[in-house]
């Protein structure tokens, strides 16, 4: 996960923690965690990154929407990259 931008850690995250994740729905989180408006330019291709790379998974939902699920792959990226933040950030202590 070295080679991703911050922004596609980010929808890494998002997508994983949403019960339906949707274009629209991740970019709402984005929106509100970023507190600025995601622009579909700056979305849509760094999803399809996403999923070239094997760590998202796209479907259909229906003709206007496309869903996006965390493969197996991602989720393992996700828990490599938590176990390496945890060697340098005691989360607990910062609370």
């Amino acid at each position: 996960m070295y080679d991703f931008t911050g922004f596609q850690r980010d929808l890494l995250y998002v997508i994983a923690g949403l019960e339906e994740p949707h274009g629209l729905a991740i970019k709402d989180d984005l929106e509100t965690y970023y507190e600025r408006e995601i622009q579909h330019g700056r979305l849509y291709p760094n999803l399809d990154v996403l999923v070239e790379k094997g760590l998202v998974d796209k479907a259909q939902k229906d003709r206007r929407t496309n869903e996006y699920t965390i493969t197996r792959r991602g989720r393992r990226e996700l828990a490599d990259r938590a176990a390496w933040v945890d060697q340098y950030v005691d989360i607990e202590a910062l609370r």
